[in-house]
């Protein structure tokens, strides 16, 4: 276990930083455990933070913070349970490839694939579409170190209450150090992204959705436009992939959508009148695209221009009555955004934090550039989603308070209680953690 010198944190956005943090690298548990024990003893609080993708200070340190590269990879492969275990702070693009180098395949994931496996199930981090759409959904197994320092694995037979409150623990209960995933034989995906008109989108939403297994869909700000992407599973033989060209996966995904878009934004951030028109002519340059490769090549993309963002789930059947008065208030507004609405849904799950819990849902994310000013635009968008019973991303930023949150967990009394059990001396709180489960 290694121990820098004291040193400053800030998360990806640039939203949430800390200083003056004592810095540990664990290498295992058991070195987690330590850590805990000597700050609980001396009344300090310990935060693992990975790459810092959340744009809520979920993960922002106080005192002593956990770095995860000295705990990642795969340990464990169960072919017969279909099962594999992995160290919490590997990286998801990492367990992606690794995966598929077995011939194996999460379900589902969402698009970006920076972040590590313990902050992306603990903020409920999710695809689109499918049986499972969050990622916690797809977890079977862990192990945590609690706020007393005891290494705790939970599974369905061992510590099950664990495991069913944890999968989505904000960081609240433990910090997570192995992570077990169901997992699939790997698969391809079929990709079709389209433009479509507005009212052309709307009007196909509900036939999209039920004939691909995932739905995503971008509207943009100022126009009539969507980008719609379908993906439909392909099967497992791959000999049949039929990936983008490497010219045109660099024109599009890297030149296009990352270098001219990064661009793009920040340039308008400087002549916002101009946002209007960009959006129009961006909208119409989109052109269609099929292709057909690897789930996790398919579902995640490389996103290197920075941006703040704000993500509801709003009950699914409300999904598209919500989007349209989005539309409407924005145009109300005279605001200028230059980055697109992004659009999903997701099947009901079990996970008793999780933003789909009990309930089909449909998601709206709003994203600015990192240099534009948010809060004019997130303050208008999150009363519509608030009367809707939306429920915030937990890393995706929010205004809500433990008040608000408990009407909208069924369970959250529940997970407060395992909180007093597993951390009595909050050992892994913060500033964000006191505000969404104590007010």
């Amino acid at each position: 276990m290694s121990t820098p010198q004291p040193t400053t944190w800030r998360s990806w956005s640039g939203l949430e930083s800390a200083a003056g943090l004592e810095v540990v690298q664990p290498a295992d548990a058991s070195d987690v455990a330590e850590v805990v024990r000597r700050a609980r003893a001396a009344g300090r609080t310990v935060k693992s933070a990975g790459t810092g993708h959340s744009f809520t200070g979920i993960a922002t340190p106080r005192h002593v913070q956990l770095r995860p590269e000295g705990m990642r990879g795969i340990v464990a492969v169960d072919r017969e349970a279909m099962t594999v275990t992995a160290l919490a702070g590997t990286q998801l693009k990492v367990l992606n490839a690794e995966l598929a180098r077995l011939g194996l395949s999460l379900h589902n994931m969402g698009d970006i694939a920076e972040q590590t496996l313990a902050g992306a199930i603990s903020t409920g981090t999710h695809g689109t579409g499918g049986r499972a759409a969050g990622l916690a959904a797809q977890v079977v197994g862990l192990e945590l170190v609690t706020g007393t320092g005891e290494v705790l694995r939970a599974s369905a037979t061992e510590n099950p209450d664990v495991l069913d409150l944890a999968r989505v623990g904000l960081g609240a209960l433990g910090v997570l150090t192995r992570l077990t995933f169901a997992v699939e034989p790997l698969f391809l995906l079929r990709a079709e992204e389209r433009p479509m008109s507005w009212s052309d989108a709307l009007a196909a939403f509900d036939d999209l959705t039920a004939e691909h297994d995932h739905v995503d869909m971008y509207w943009f700000p100022h126009s009539d436009r969507m980008l719609t992407k379908r993906n439909t599973r392909s099967g497992t033989d791959l000999s049949a992939a039929d990936p983008l060209p490497r010219w045109r996966a660099r024109l599009d995904d890297d030149l296009l959508s990352n270098t001219v878009f990064g661009a793009q934004t920040a340039a308008l951030n400087l002549v916002p009148r101009a946002i209007p028109a960009a959006n129009r002519v961006a909208s119409r340059l989109l052109g269609p695209r099929t292709y057909t490769d690897i789930a996790h090549r398919v579902f995640t993309t490389e996103r290197r221009v920075v941006f703040r963002e704000m993500e509801y789930a709003v009950p699914r059947a409300a999904g598209l009555d919500v989007l349209r008065e989005c539309r409407a208030a924005f145009e109300r507004s005279g605001l200028t955004v230059s980055f697109p609405v992004e659009i999903r849904v997701a099947p009901a799950d079990d996970v008793p934090l999780s933003t789909s819990y009990d309930r089909d849902s449909f998601y709206l994310a709003f994203h600015t550039h990192r240099r534009a000013d948010h809060r004019a635009y997130f303050a208008l968008m999150e009363p519509i989603l608030r009367a809707h019973e939306g429920r915030p991303h937990w890393g995706k930023l929010h205004t809500l308070g433990a008040g608000d949150l408990a009407g909208l967990y069924p369970r959250m009394a529940d997970f407060r209680a395992l909180r007093e059990r597993l951390d009595p001396d909050r050992v892994f709180t913060n500033d964000y953690l006191d505000r969404v489960l104590h007010g």
